[in-house]
């Protein structure tokens, strides 16, 4: 497919979704929504155009208040121990957030309650009665996830109140099937509780007609999906307060004892953290460039669960404000399982982030994680296979290829690039299959097809080993040292080349042979962890900075004579005792 042209001044809003911060993210979270939108990001900020990617932590969500009941603690000790967490993982991972922040902020507050009124003055928002659960053995109401049974629609057990994970269906916590209090077990009764409503069937209309406009570039399980929901013409209103003590408090005089509900809050996050990120760095109007501007384009990464909220709840809820650019795509991942299991934190089957990076470096899980990408279908995360994309692929593959012919020229031709000779038809084969990777890779890039555009970077990276192997350099210099020469400066081509479209992917890895090929400077920009202050709190964020950015989506133009850096091995093989060890673990973490 040919590329959409868009002006190059046109800015790209990269809105990724919240995770709760009632635990440690693990590997499926990341091949699910966090990696996908970094590959997106660098590759776009490598065009030349202007990003903002912002998420935060989900401070609100029904599992954090659980947890912290569980363990006889604050929602906010909960937050304060796992938000930072997740930061590290982040971090370490060279995800580069131009924010990420959290929900529990004055900012977020302020936004969400403006979003809130605003909805109500413009007749989206309505009173009513409701029957709601509530727990007489906990005396307490039960919102959404405070509730479990089995699923009204497909007949799967632990659905939780507010969505069945098995059919994605939402779901209305008092039409679950032999309903159980998620604390006690007990079951609950059903009682009559005034709260506000989205009224979603007044938007239903508004909302297919933009479902009609061009989505041809939307993935076809989020373009079904929504477009079934709607065409069904069974959006009701739904419930947006709860009668709980944590979240965001109800800015209407005579309702102090209710709270915003999260699946209401944490959506308006990617407006509230695009204002903080205004304020934070001195222009506080900025906002209106990213949420207001028609040439700005959004891409909301989430994963499959999250559908229904990004693409019907969001959209609305923006409509009904009025004024603010709707999605422009949403590039749903499906589920990423382990060893033939679906990840379960209540089972303990799962591989946190964190813990997996403190035996291994993080290109290798990156690489993993694309070439394996769930975008279409679940896919299976085996250690074996791992082992072998590691061993096979980036080391004997993308990572020899590097090594050796970097080595080759450092010992051999003064530690600098060598000045070719005329080039002959396979060395300009070699440099315009590099070349037409650019156009290739970037429109996959463009069609947010990460594991398409890794697939075509690798095969370039075979047909250079290809060519390398077949011209022989180390035996081409006994007899024609000048010939030699030209063969060393094609493949350091190939391999310059090779490193800017592996950036998005392989951010570490290419940082060190950009330095080994002999350039300054840091190809993408830098990521840092900061420490953000409110007039009665502070709250620490992962920011990245921009101004350091050297790299660009252009084949390479290695100058001749560029001194090279000693080069060392990218990456690192692994034993095959891994997959044993690994799998053991896994094993013990469930016992």
């Amino acid at each position: 497919m040919e590329e959409k042209e868009h002006p190059m001044s046109e800015k790209i809003l990269i809105a990724v979704a919240w995770p709760y911060a009632n635990g440690r993210v693990h590997l499926g979270h990341i091949a699910g929504a966090y990696l996908p939108p970094d590959i997106f990001a660098r590759y776009q900020r490598l065009r030349g155009r202007d990003v903002l990617m912002v998420s935060g932590s989900d401070t609100h969500g029904t599992p954090i208040t659980i947890r912290a009941e569980e363990e006889g603690i604050t929602p906010r000790d909960v937050v304060n121990r796992y938000h930072p967490e997740n930061i590290e993982a982040f971090r370490q991972l060279g995800l580069t957030f131009d924010l990420f922040t959290e929900t529990d902020t004055e900012n977020h507050w302020a936004v969400t309650q403006d979003m809130f009124l605003r909805l109500l003055e413009n007749g989206y928002i309505y009173r009513d009665t409701m029957m709601s659960l509530y727990c007489p053995h906990c005396d307490r109401w039960l919102p959404d996830r405070y509730v479990e049974g089995t699923c009204p629609h497909c007949g799967a057990p632990g659905a939780r109140g507010d969505q069945c994970d098995a059919c994605q269906r939402t779901i209305d916590a008092t039409q679950l099937i032999e309903p159980r209090c998620a604390f006690c077990g007990h079951t609950p009764q059903v009682r009559e509780t005034e709260h506000f409503f989205l009224d979603l069937g007044k938007l239903n209309k508004p909302l297919l007609d933009w479902m009609r406009t061009d989505k041809e570039h939307w993935r076809s399980n989020v373009l079904n999906f929504t477009l079934n929901v709607l065409e069904s013409g069974e959006l009701r209103g739904r419930p947006i307060t709860r009668d709980i003590k944590w979240g965001i408090p109800v800015p209407v005089e005579g309702y102090e004892d209710k709270r915003i509900y999260v699946w209401f809050d944490a959506v308006i996050g990617y407006l509230a953290a695009t204002k903080e990120w205004a304020k934070i760095t001195g222009h506080p109007e900025a906002w209106r460039d990213w949420w207001q501007d028609p040439n700005t384009r959004s891409y909301y990464f989430i994963g499959k669960d999250n559908i229904f909220f990004h693409t019907i709840i969001w959209p609305g809820m923006l409509i009904g404000y009025g004024g603010l650019n709707l999605p422009y795509d949403v590039p749903a991942n499906e589920y990423l399982n382990v060893e033939g299991r679906k990840l379960s934190k209540s089972r303990r089957w799962f591989i946190e982030t964190l813990d997996f990076l403190t035996r291994y470096d993080p290109d290798p899980l990156r690489y993993m994680l694309t070439i394996n990408a769930p975008e279409r279908n679940d896919v299976n995360f085996t250690w074996e296979e791992f082992l072998r994309r590691n061993n096979d692929e980036l080391v004997a593959t993308w990572g020899n290829l590097a090594n050796r012919m970097l080595t080759f020229a450092y010992k051999n031709f003064d530690k600098q690039v060598p000045e070719p000779g005329e080039l002959d038809a396979a060395d300009e084969a070699l440099l315009a299959r590099v070349e037409d990777a650019f156009q290739k890779v970037g429109d996959l890039l463009e069609g947010c097809k990460f594991k398409a555009a890794i697939t075509e970077v690798m095969a370039v990276a075979h047909a250079a080993n290809r060519y390398l192997d077949e011209k022989a350099p180390w035996f081409q210099i006994k007899e024609d040292r000048a010939r030699a020469a030209t063969t060393v400066y094609v493949t350091l081509r190939a391999i310059d080349s090779l490193k800017t479209l592996f950036t998005p992917f392989l951010p570490f890895t290419c940082q060190r042979l950009h330095e080994y090929l002999g350039y300054e400077g840091n190809i993408i920009g830098r990521l840092y962890v900061d420490t953000l202050a409110e007039e009665h709190k502070t709250h620490v964020a992962l920011r990245y900075d921009a101004n350091e950015l050297t790299g660009k989506w252009t084949p390479s133009q290695l100058p001749v004579g560029q001194a090279l850096r000693k080069p060392k091995p990218l990456f690192k093989k692994l034993d095959e005792n891994i997959v044993e060890e690994e799998i053991a673990r896994m094993q013990r973490q469930t016992a």
